[in-house]
């Protein structure tokens, strides 16, 4: 499999403050890869650097090849790169639709109206919304709205697609079907890139795991040798000893 994203000794600062310091990890296409670490590690500041929202201050970033390091997020939207936040934030006055439909145009395919409406249709059966595309999305629960921020993302028709804590706030058996239509994505050809603190379910997900801590990389390699580094388990638990319990 060719290299989808690479990330080339990407350092960002803030101020005097490193967030992510000299980063290198390459992702395939058709990959899920799993970002992982504790609180502060930079998981988020990757993704920022990913999607444009901040420029490296250092390194490079390749997305099939073309940097993007420094493009603003539109740009990288149309590249087909898409990303669902960790905090939902629906258009609330608006109808599951047609928040979606502003995903599909504004994503790889610069879809017309009609064409991106058509495309939402088809996200929504994947993410179980075909039922609820005309209700109003502030009407949705949680677990809808995380629903309602994968279709938009999808409805951009990316290659790419940054999943940020999708599974968080929702209950273990949403936990579970959610699995399930990440799992149905990648069955679509839509490589993921994931940070999520549900260990169970990114270590089921991933296909390979790249750990981060105060900004750099800790460990990298498939989910069963990452669980039981040494490195690892002293980042999350401050004591190596506790691989034993």
């Amino acid at each position: 499999m060719s290299a989808l994203l690479e990330l080339v000794h990407t350092s960002k600062y803030f101020g005097g403050l490193q967030a992510v310091e000299d980063l290198s990890f390459t992702l395939a296409e058709g990959e899920i890869l799993g970002l992982i670490g504790p609180n502060g590690a930079g998981k988020s500041t990757v993704f920022n650097l990913i999607n444009g929202v901040f420029p490296p201050s250092r390194g490079n970033i390749l997305f099939a090849g073309v940097e993007i390091g420094g493009k603003p997020p539109y740009e990288v939207a149309r590249l087909g790169l898409a990303r669902a936040h960790q905090i939902v934030q629906p258009l609330a006055g608006m109808s599951v639709l047609d928040n979606c439909t502003v995903g599909a145009c504004f994503g790889r395919e610069n879809l017309s109206l009609a064409a991106g409406r058509e495309a939402v249709r088809e996200v929504a059966e994947l993410v179980g919304l075909s039922g609820r595309l005309e209700e109003p999305a502030s009407q949705l629960t949680t677990a809808g709205k995380k629903r309602l921020e994968l279709a938009r993302a999808l409805s951009a028709r990316p290659r790419l697609l940054l999943l940020d804590e999708v599974l968080a706030g929702l209950n273990p058996a949403e936990v579970v079907r959610m699995i399930e239509v990440i799992r149905k994505i990648r069955e679509r050809g839509v490589t993921i890139l994931m940070i999520e603190h549900v260990m169970r379910a990114i270590m089921s997900l991933s296909d390979r795991i790249v750990v981060l801590n105060s900004g750099k990389k800790l460990a990298e390699g498939a989910p069963a040798e990452v669980a039981i580094n040494p490195d690892v388990i002293a980042a999350y638990l401050g004591d190596p000893a506790h691989a034993k319990h």
